[in-house]
């Protein structure tokens, strides 16, 4: 544990400069070492190998100590539902057959252990070189695939004048009471018959005015 040099004249000794200058530069090293951004990429594979080259990597992480370097490793898949038999059946579909995508920091050694893990064929990017999935890429399989959810673009603030574009309010006009971003809806209040009268619409059924 890194105790902290005492600062003042407690026990009549001054701080020395040369410790205060290896805790700086430790810090900034620290720092540094956070700011290493971490990106996603694609590997090609034998087909229907897929998952068993997950799981050899995933091996491959635990007894090389790449933790710090190799996080997420997945075969994005979704649900299907067939019908066999007159039987109903929900399977599961590999999204991009023959792709693994891993969450990692590249350099010559993390890229080391993916190459090299049995039934990879080769990252995919030009050549050689590896290139990163974009954050709207990356943000839209894992949404297609139920890692993350989406979140709904709000374009109205609380008070904003609004106009009901669909359901049974449709061409009402109201002011924003509430927002409510984990139910995905919004308060209204909207003239009735001559009185006000709150309504609880979902984002998508409103525009700002």
């Amino acid at each position: 544990m890194m105790t902290e040099a005492k600062t003042g004249t407690d026990n009549g000794l001054e701080k020395d400069p040369d410790q205060e200058q290896e805790v700086v530069d430790g810090n900034e090293a620290e720092t540094e070492e956070d700011a290493i951004a971490k990106d996603w990429y694609v590997i090609h594979t034998y087909a229907g190998y897929e998952k068993r080259v997950m799981t050899n990597l995933e091996r491959r992480v635990d007894s090389m100590d790449m933790k710090d370097k190799i996080f997420r490793i997945m075969v994005p898949t979704e649900k299907e539902i067939t019908s066999r038999s007159g039987q109903k059946r929900t399977v599961e579909k590999k999204v991009f057959p023959g792709y693994v995508l891993v969450e990692m920091v590249m350099d010559d050694d993390s890229w080391y252990v993916v190459r090299n893990t049995p039934g990879v064929t080769g990252f995919v990017g030009p050549g050689s070189k590896p290139v990163p999935l974009s954050e709207k890429e990356i943000t839209h399989i894992l949404r297609q695939v139920g890692v993350v959810e989406g979140k709904p673009r709000i374009d109205f603030d609380v008070n904003q004048v609004v106009r009901v574009v669909s359901g049974p309010f449709k061409n009402f006009e109201g002011k924003v009471e509430e927002i409510n971003r984990e139910k995905g809806t919004v308060k209204v209040s909207v003239s009735m018959f001559g009185r006000e009268t709150p309504v609880e619409l979902e984002f998508h059924q409103v525009i700002k005015f």
